[in-house]
């Protein structure tokens, strides 16, 4: 190879990695047991470190009474039965609530104590099954039944499998290419360490741990949840109707706009009567929606930031781009945004999809499935007009405006309609500083939950390798 001086057995040249990260590598023949792809051994070998570091370990096998797979999941169409779990239940130390039931004369029955873990899809997360009532579980799902006189260690088992000391090597033993595979085989080799007692002690720890980190998340989760009530106070308004009549008639001379039902349903005729109580224009006559084109053939650089529907977060409306290849630019990849640009999804509009973009946006490239707001009238506040928009009798008209089946989608023509309730400047002023301290604060509480989780995992790890 050229740059490389010729000298006996020299063929190539490996720079340095990053640990973990290194694409070429060399392993001796004789330290290959078990298995010789690759992927295994690029992995970092936990178990050698964790008999290194403990005297007494054991395997899973040893640990647990048997490891089998669920059966092939029949739901039941009425809800009636016993809850099953799926790999999509199963969450790093905790379950999921099931949402899907089956016969309960299933000879896969949970106990209290089993732990899960998903077989296919989903690798990765362990939980203990803590219920003293009867569930099931799918056959992408493993359970572990730990022997009677360990089932007080499957917490600490659960925990360990979670971090990344454990979570390594439930990975690294993992099959196939495009799709991995934990089989029971290589779920009972994984060595766990024995602390002496001390495991109770860790869990409590790390229970105390969760919960205030669940704590901190329900109370950001509950400051934007009330966001919509607050705004209802604060324009005066009464609170939107639920769905309610299925079968209604309507006047002939009122279906002029359109004849299908669902547009003509009473709780959207009731929204219009709320609204008519305070000032409201049009959302066309307050704001104009931006109709600049980007076409990749003109861009100079090879890549560009790129903003899909999926990277809204319908919950909070923060946005995050992606970088992509110039050379994979989705054809849908054409709407430039900048800063103070508001995006609105047209495809299932009602889910709340809406952005606010500021100055770390601008030159970003959104997709053809956003309207982009971009003129504001100077009678109305940018950020009042976002928080309005994300209002729930403002997406319940964006619902009522939408057509489509299993993909409802709203056009710029019928969203410039939906009718957005306009105060003075001030009220709406007030109303933008209030929505943004809320969603400052739950910012907040989100990363000192995850700050400090992850320095509880820290924690757990160092006392487990001592």
């Amino acid at each position: 190879m050229a740059g490389v001086p010729a000298r006996p057995h020299t063929f190539f040249r490996l720079s340095p990695a990053a640990p973990g990260q290194a694409q070429c590598f060399a392993v001796r023949r004789g330290e290959i047991e078990r298995r010789s792809d690759p992927a295994f051994h690029s992995t970092p070998d936990m178990a050698a470190a964790i008999k290194a570091r403990h005297q007494h370990t054991h395997t899973l096998g040893e640990f647990c009474e048997f490891i089998d797979s669920g059966r092939p999941i029949s739901p039941r169409l009425d809800n009636t039965g016993i809850p099953a779990y799926e790999v999509g239940h199963i969450l790093p130390g905790e379950l999921k609530a099931a949402d899907v039931f089956v016969s309960p004369d299933s000879d896969k029955i949970l106990e209290k104590h089993d732990l899960l873990t998903g077989r296919v899809g989903g690798l990765g997360a362990i939980a203990e099954y803590q219920s003293e009532e009867p569930a099931s579980f799918s056959d992408n799902v493993l359970r572990l039944r730990p022997k009677e006189e360990n089932r007080g260690r499957s917490a600490f088992v659960a925990e360990f499998l979670n971090c990344t000391i454990g979570n390594t090597q439930l990975l690294r033993d993992s099959r196939g290419s495009l799709q991995k595979v934990v089989t029971q085989q290589s779920l009972g080799d994984i060595i766990v360490p024995e602390l002496g007692g001390r495991e109770t002690e860790l869990i409590a720890a790390m229970d105390a741990a969760r919960s205030e980190r669940r704590s901190k998340l329900a109370e950001a989760e509950g400051l934007l949840a009330g966001v919509d009530g607050y705004l209802r106070e604060a324009l005066g308004l009464a609170a939107a109707p639920a769905a309610g009549r299925q079968v209604f008639a309507v006047r002939g001379q009122s279906a002029f706009e359109r004849i299908d039902p669902h547009f003509h349903a009473p709780e959207f005729e009731r929204i219009q009567q709320i609204l008519a109580e305070t000032a409201c224009q049009p959302l066309g006559e307050i704001a104009a929606f931006s109709d600049a084109a980007w076409n990749p053939k003109d861009y100079p650089h090879p890549a560009f930031r790129y903003i899909e529907i999926s990277t809204v977060n319908p919950k909070t409306g923060e946005a995050l781009w992606n970088e992509v290849a110039i050379a994979e630019a989705p054809s849908r990849a054409r709407k430039p945004v900048q800063s103070g640009d508001i995006i609105v999804s047209l495809t299932r509009p009602h889910h709340g999809s809406i952005a606010y973009l500021g100055p770390e946006f601008d030159g970003c490239i959104a997709s053809t499935g956003f309207a982009v707001i971009r003129n504001v009238a100077p009678t109305v506040n940018r950020a009042y007009l976002w928080a309005i928009l994300r209002a729930q009798f403002s997406l319940a008209q964006m619902r009522q405006r939408s057509s489509g089946g299993n993909y409802p989608a709203i056009t710029e023509p019928e969203l410039q309609k939906i009718t957005i309730p306009v105060p003075d400047m001030e009220t709406q002023t007030r109303i933008a500083a209030e929505v943004q301290r809320r969603h400052e604060l739950a910012n907040q509480l989100r990363t000192e939950a995850e700050t400090g989780w992850a320095a509880a995992r820290q924690w757990f790890e160092g006392a487990v390798l001592g």
